[in-house]
């Protein structure tokens, strides 16, 4: 229907602002293009008119409108904002940026050509300008509270969250139930380091705004970092029913479900997420995604998706920080880093830190770089003594790069990964020439700043080697170290532990979300085929154990024979192990650190190998401490095997006889030898690198 064009212009321009406020574009679409053959030089008319094509998808159309604007009215504020947004959404942020200074110069001060300004700055990465014109904007308009969050989101780029907290609460004080702030109040908090009343924030933004996805999401992030699992898997749902595909939602609660090991229509959920995988959705955790049924090719799809998604939302920062490298002089030492969340009482930690202490005599410059606070445990302080330890807890990625940079690092090891707390974005932005992929993720990084992945040929076959990014360095052992200097603690009687007085003691003390449906189904076959015996499992978060129980009791076997050993210091649950008899593996995420606990404290691990590096890591502590036979490669000689060491008591005790004597003379834990390899390995990598040769695929 065609709405008559009104005689004069102040009139038309209100009935066709109008259109646009109530969203009719189509009709707003039409009208300004008649009532421009009315007013044909209407600077303002032809600006609405630029709106209603941007609104129906005709940008080019829109572009040409706004550019004849700017024409007739260059001093026009609106026109040029207009313009700029334009370009900023083109990608050209140097001409949106050129284009609001003009108009600056023109009109200075004008808080919307600042604040246009310092958004286009925002998305250059020029945090500081950016901040500089926010802070001039609030000036011109101080009662504007988006202003305030804008100054806000600059400071916390920067690395101040607590400048930006105070600025958010200040738009509070304005806008006390404006979603937006209290969003950004969750992210000013959560780099605090304060996730309690980060959670408390998005849960007040999504009150606020219902329909906005983000924030249940977002809270469900911080419930899950303070030990709420079910409501952090409650709050992953509700972002799935407002939107379906919001993908790092789907991944999460699939992640959730399974560490409570809540199976109810899990298939269904976890089909899901491979079909987001496989159609190259972003936003699947490659960690989580180690857990699902997939195979290697697979693994590194996810991980390729998401290392691209950090990538894009990198790239202005890498940028504009610029990182420069310079080849050390001839002769130097190799300035090794290692980056991590974990470098105290916590499984890299304890993995690492007499490696590192063996490497003490070597000839290589070692800087740890630990991304969360001294814990005061006896694991830091030897890390401490043994390396050049640097504290980056309290800053954001960019911030730990420069600290990286400046410390002028050759070679530089990220021993996360996509686990704990992600260095993804930090790796991003190249720190260091060289950078290695190794240890606490099993897999590829998928990412184009990752050089190296160390590994062994065990968990890294030929087979596997199509699905891996980086070049591939093996060392002749097992890629995982170990501390051999750790001691189990005073032996606990088993009516401590819970366990019956007598019986076979069947142990899996992986982490909940490893123990799905099959691999559970297996281990109650094995029950029942070995009397009196007992299943010992490491109690898991939100009800895990009694969903556990319940699930044993639907298999037909009685629930009490399900034990569950509560999280202790590392001491006390080491001396556990020497109630366990026989620790049973997982497929398809492998036992890995509680695979070298077992193996150290006299426990034997059967272990089904499986297609992908993280269910393969297990086969090569086996493998490489001389106990192949404990490997099988499918689940009916996986259940047989159990079966027949769960009724022969004989060959359990051998087999303890056995580890016994392995763990001073074993090169599984000969930590010198590992350090010699090790320190190989960095040496291949820096002369490849001080030769200006690429980084390419080394057996040692």
């Amino acid at each position: 229907m065609n709405i008559a064009i009104p005689a004069n212009l102040p009139n038309t321009l209100q009935q066709l602002t109008d259109l646009l406020q109530r969203g009719e574009d189509a009709q707003a679409l039409a009208f300004a293009a008649r009532a421009r053959r009315d007013f044909p030089v209407a600077h303002e008319l032809i600006r609405l008119h630029a709106i209603a094509l941007l609104r129906c998808n005709r940008r080019d159309d829109a572009r040409l409108a706004l550019n004849r604007a700017a024409e007739l009215a260059p001093q026009s504020v609106e026109i040029q904002c207009n313009l700029a947004t334009l370009a900023l959404e083109d990608g050209q942020v140097d001409a949106a940026i050129e284009r609001l200074r003009a108009a600056l110069r023109r009109t200075p001060g004008h808080p919307a050509i600042l604040h246009g300004l310092g958004t286009s700055l925002m998305a250059a990465a020029r945090f500081e300008q950016a901040r500089e014109a926010f802070a001039m904007a609030t000036h011109g308009a101080p009662e504007h509270p988006g202003l305030r969050l804008n100054l806000a989101a600059a400071e916390l780029e920067l690395g101040h969250p607590a400048q930006a907290e105070t600025h958010v609460r200040e738009a509070l004080q304005m806008a006390p139930e404006l979603d937006a702030a209290h969003a950004l109040l969750g992210y000013t908090l959560r780099a605090q380091n304060r996730p309690g009343e980060a959670a408390e924030a998005w849960l007040h933004a999504e009150r606020a705004a219902p329909r906005n996805p983000v924030y249940p999401y977002e809270a469900g992030l911080m419930l899950d970092e303070i030990g709420r699992l079910g409501e952090a898997a409650a709050a992953w749902k509700r972002a799935l029913h407002i939107d379906p595909e919001i993908t790092p939602a789907l991944g999460q609660w699939l992640f959730a479900q399974r560490r409570r090991c809540d199976w109810h229509e899990l298939d269904a959920l976890a089909e899901r997420v491979r079909s987001a995988v496989a159609e190259r959705r972003p936003g699947i955790g490659p960690f989580a995604f180690l857990a699902e049924d997939a195979d290697a090719a697979a693994q590194h799809l996810c991980a390729t998706s998401y290392a691209t998604l950090i990538a894009q939302r990198t790239a202005p920062i890498r940028r504009q920080l610029d990182l420069k490298h310079t080849l050390p002089a001839p002769g130097a030492p190799i300035r090794l880093g290692l980056v991590a969340d974990g470098f105290g009482e916590h499984a890299t930690g304890l993995l690492l830190v007499a490696m590192i202490e063996a490497l003490a005599d070597s000839g290589l410059d070692i800087h740890l770089f630990a991304t969360t606070p001294d814990d005061d445990g006896a694991i830091r302080r030897r890390l401490a003594t043994a390396a050049t330890l640097h504290d980056l807890s309290g800053l954001n990625a960019p911030q730990s790069a420069q600290r990286i940079h400046a410390a002028a690092i050759e070679v530089l090891f990220d021993l996360n990964g996509y686990c704990g707390k992600d260095n993804a974005e930090l790796m991003s932005l190249r720190p260091a020439p060289v950078q290695v992929n190794w240890l606490a993720y099993p897999g590829t990084s998928g990412a184009p700043w990752m050089d190296y992945l160390l590994a062994d040929a065990v968990v890294l076959p030929p087979a596997l080697r199509p699905h891996v990014s980086e070049k591939l360095l093996r060392l002749p052992r097992c890629y995982q170290p170990s501390d051999t200097t750790r001691v189990p603690g005073e032996p606990l009687t088993r009516a401590y532990c819970g366990l019956p007085a007598e019986g076979m003691v069947f142990a899996c003390f992986n982490n909940s979300y490893k123990i799905n449906p099959a691999a559970f189904a297996r281990f109650m076959l094995i029950l029942q085929q070995v009397p009196d015996s007992v299943l010992w499992l490491l109690s898991g978060p939100d009800g895990a154990n009694g969903r556990l129980r319940a699930a044993a009791a639907a298999l037909d076997v009685a629930p009490e024979r399900l034990v569950f050993l509560p999280h202790l210091p590392h001491a006390e649950y080491l001396a556990c192990y020497a109630h366990a008899d026989l620790f049973l593996d997982t497929l398809p995420y492998n036992a890995h650190t509680t695979a070298s606990d077992a193996l150290w404290a006299g426990c034997p691990v059967l272990s089904w190998c499986g297609d992908t590096f993280a269910g393969r890591v297990a086969a090569s502590l086996l493998q490489h401490i001389g106990l192949p036979e404990l490997v099988v490669d499918d689940e009916e000689n996986f259940i047989a095997t159990a079966v027949q060491l769960g009724n022969n008591r004989l060959a359990r005790v051998a087999l303890r006889h056995y580890l016994a004597q392995q763990r001073d003379g074993n090169p599984l834990f000969d930590m010198t030898g590992f350090a010699t390899d090790f320190e190989r390995a960095v040496q291949w990598i820096s002369a490849r690198h001080r030769i200006g040769r690429p980084p390419a695929d080394h057996d040692l």
